[in-house]
């Protein structure tokens, strides 16, 4: 299948309702090279992506397995940067902060409306947390 097809149907999950898709290179039987796609779903998009799978590819079939998910509890909060506020994410486990992240689109937003290299945003935002966490941890003790 032409990689601009899998690009093709890749944006097609996603708007379906893939959760997660990701793609590997592979080698199949007779050593034919191959991208395997896996795609990450909620259990009522599975046949409709299913679907899409078989008519927009040239498969002729798709596996189905079950996976567990286990994820932090999340909030967001805003970051100050010199450029305007960068959002980011916060992820607990047992009520514990564990991991502050600068979310991508915002960090893309804000480079867009600067002018301004996205690594710069992120860079500048991830110091601010650290900034925010160090005094966070020191006004605790």
């Amino acid at each position: 299948m032409s990689p601009e097809i899998t690009g093709y149907v890749m944006e097609k999950l996603f708007a379906h309702g893939a959760l997660d898709v990701f793609l590997t290179p592979i080698f199949m039987k007779k050593a034919r090279a191959a991208t395997k796609i896996t795609v990450l779903c909620r259990d009522d998009c599975r046949e409709g992506l299913i679907e899409l799978l078989l008519t927009e590819t040239t498969t002729f079939g798709v596996r189905v397995s079950s996976a567990s998910r286990f994820k932090l509890r999340r909030d967001f909060i805003q970051i100050e940067t010199r450029w305007g506020p960068v959002q980011a994410k916060r992820g607990y486990l047992n009520g514990v902060l564990l991991k502050t992240v600068p979310e991508y689109e915002a960090c893309k937003r804000v480079a867009e409306e600067n002018d301004v290299p996205l690594r710069d945003v992120y860079v500048e935002t991830l110091r601010a947390i650290t900034l925010l966490t160090t005094q966070h941890h020191s006004v605790q003790r």
